[in-house]
């Protein structure tokens, strides 16, 4: 899959587009949700089929690994929870570190609700669960009920949600991100067994090492896949569950935006590759390329599609066949264990997630994102009562017991079916009677092009148009990439090309400077010369080479200076700027073809079949 290169707003009133690997987190998991129910069927059907005896056996077959003397035994059970659910948390853990480093969770305006709703998502469960169970073993399955399962939520969304929900799906995402890590904190320290210090201290020295690693800039996977192999040995063998380690050994690897000098030292190779197709370039040109996408958004490129399609499934598989049969149903339903799941999961996350962040909105610790109306947030919080990955996992080590466990497992299959029903009957009266139809960005261009307002570059009756918002300083704007040019040499005198302004003030410190000499050069006619000239040298944009480039071009440098602090100069990047807003706009660069919003990957080839499908009738 393509990766998509954008320079992201860092906070004021712009809101960021969905990254490349948020896009491919949502389509994973979304994916998944259906894998993960037909697991969890089968498993249901096989536990209760005249074939459960197999079922039984499957998972209690024993398993080893051995290394000179040392050997290290679990059942298949045990190995789908503590094994293959450590990779499932790594990859969680990748995006956590993602989303805070280069995503999301950067602005802490935009933490706050969902940390919030999280801990409100977490603490009223809790509460409603230790009212029906509060005395004796029943009452340390507490913990069942504070996760919520983004698989199942994000699936349960794409089919009873609205239509669009993008906006929705990131707010319920980073949610869900901070839910997981406080989930596995409470594996970690109530649901553990003894601890063992060697072992620990083993465990704090393989964080060391990933730390060192991701540090010192090392771009191969293998040192950090052994070292993560490490830390989950030695978090076995200090009693912590495994999902500990996969948490820690995503969150210690960092993420950052792709440096514009390795982009480029790659795109040398590449072009080497095809001049001269010899095994050693083009080894040289994949390892540039390597080089030049940060090892966090490689490793989950690599793990996310495993973690959604196969352990997640084979974690339900394993974990879902409760045996219903001789009055097991009968004994769940009269008990106050799977009604306090049930009630928990179902209003406890309603009103922790939806109350909380509805009261955050109204008191202004935050708003909600783009798009997103108080219906969705409730519609959301009613489906985040899906827990079923984590609960079920927690529910393996809260009872001992197996009636205990089978009891919880059904309170959570009952909580999963009426939390799906209630989010829907939400969602569908938020559309009817609030007015609150889509939960995503504006799609469509805001206001139109406009002849006498805007730069166009190509004939101004052309059949296709393209428009960009764009930063002078952004790295990865069309003209540093070439693909206006490359568009324009294959498409001729069809396209008209729209520059409009969107310099992001706050991580690119001259864009609105340079945004407003581009408007100063436009009053004499010079626009697109400027335009090129400042893209062409992005890291000289100061004051004095704004004015030496307006010598360069022969302007009257007097007359550009004068405009160059003008008010009507600011209002025209300022009326950019809102429209952007208007558009759906969020980073740079963000095109439109025609007077639709792009999504996806904005190379040459792709930007040219999306222009051509416009021109269909």
């Amino acid at each position: 899959m393509a990766t998509r290169n954008e320079t992201k707003a860092g906070g004021g009133a712009l809101r960021e587009q969905l990254s490349a690997p948020l896009r491919r987190f949502l389509a994973t998991e979304a994916g998944s949700a259906g894998l993960l129910l037909a697991a969890a069927l089968l498993a249901l059907l096989w536990a209760n089929s005249p074939w459960s005896h197999l079922y039984e056996s499957l998972w209690r077959l024993e398993a080893s690994l051995s290394f000179g003397g040392a050997t290290l035994a679990m059942d298949l059970e045990h190995w789908v929870n503590d094994g293959l659910m450590a990779v499932f948390f790594f990859v969680v853990g990748l995006e956590v570190r993602h989303e805070f480093s280069v995503g999301e969770l950067t602005e802490p305006r935009r933490v706050a609700v969902p940390m919030l709703a999280a801990f409100g998502g977490i603490v009223i469960p809790a509460l409603i669960y230790l009212a029906f169970n509060p005395s004796g073993e029943a009452a340390g399955g507490w913990g069942v009920v504070i996760g919520t399962d983004t698989a199942f939520m994000l699936g349960a969304l794409a089919l009873v949600g609205p239509r669009f929900s993008t906006q929705l799906r990131i707010f319920l995402l980073v949610f869900s991100v901070i839910d997981d890590i406080v989930a596995v904190g409470v594996i970690g320290l109530v649901y553990s067994d003894a601890l063992h210090p060697p072992a620990l201290v083993a465990m704090v020295v393989m964080c060391g090492v990933l730390w060192l690693l991701s540090r010192l800039g090392v771009w191969r996977s293998t040192p950090y896949v052994l070292a993560g192999a490490g830390l989950w040995l030695a978090t076995h063998e200090a009693g912590l569950h495994g999902s500990i380690a996969g948490m820690l050994g995503g969150l210690l690897i960092a993420a950052h935006e792709p440096a514009r000098a390795a982009v480029e030292r790659a795109a040398r190779s590449f072009r080497a590759f095809w001049q001269s197709p010899r095994v050693e370039v083009g080894r040289t040109a994949r390892e540039g390329l390597q080089q030049a996408v940060s090892i966090n958004e490689r490793l989950q490129l690599r793990l996310h599609p495993w973690s959604g399609y196969v352990i997640v499934p084979l974690f339900a598989l394993a974990n879902a066949g409760v045996d219903l049969r001789g009055g097991v149903l009968a004994e769940a339903l009269a008990s106050p264990l799977t009604w306090g799941v049930v009630c928990a999961l179902v209003l406890g996350k309603l009103i922790g997630v939806g109350g909380t962040s509805l009261l955050a909105f109204r008191l202004g610790a935050g708003r909600p994102p783009q798009g997103v109306g108080r219906g969705h947030v409730l519609g959301g919080a009613a489906l985040s009562g899906i827990g079923f990955t984590v609960s079920l996992l927690i529910a393996g080590l809260a009872f001992d017991d197996r009636i205990m466990q089978d009891e919880a497992v059904v309170g959570v299959l009952i909580a999963a079916v009426l939390a799906t029903t209630l989010g829907w009957l939400l969602f569908q009266v938020s559309a009817r009677f609030l007015g609150e139809g889509d939960a995503d960005l504006p799609r469509f261009l805001d206001p139109p092009v406009d002849p006498d307002t805007d730069q166009i570059r190509g004939r101004v009756d052309a059949p296709l148009t393209l428009v960009e918002y764009g930063d002078f300083e952004c790295p990865f704007c069309a003209k540093a990439t070439g693909v206006t040019r490359e568009l324009h040499r294959r498409l001729g005198s069809d396209l008209r090309y729209v520059f409009r302004h969107l310099p992001l003030a706050d991580v690119h410190p001259h864009a609105e400077l340079a945004a407003r000499a581009a408007v100063a050069a436009g009053f004499q006619d010079r626009f697109w010369e400027m335009h090129d000239l400042m893209f062409a040298h992005q890291d000289e944009l100061e004051f004095e080479d704004l004015a030496g480039y307006a010598a360069e071009l022969g302007l009257d440098v007097e007359r550009f200076l004068r405009d160059l602090d003008d008010e009507c100069t600011d209002a025209r990047v300022r009326a950019d700027i809102s429209s952007a807003e208007a558009s759906g706009a969020r980073g740079t660069p963000t095109f439109f073809i025609g007077d639709r919003r792009h999504t996806g990957p904005f190379d040459a080839e792709t930007l040219l079949r999306a222009l051509e499908e416009s021109r269909a009738p």
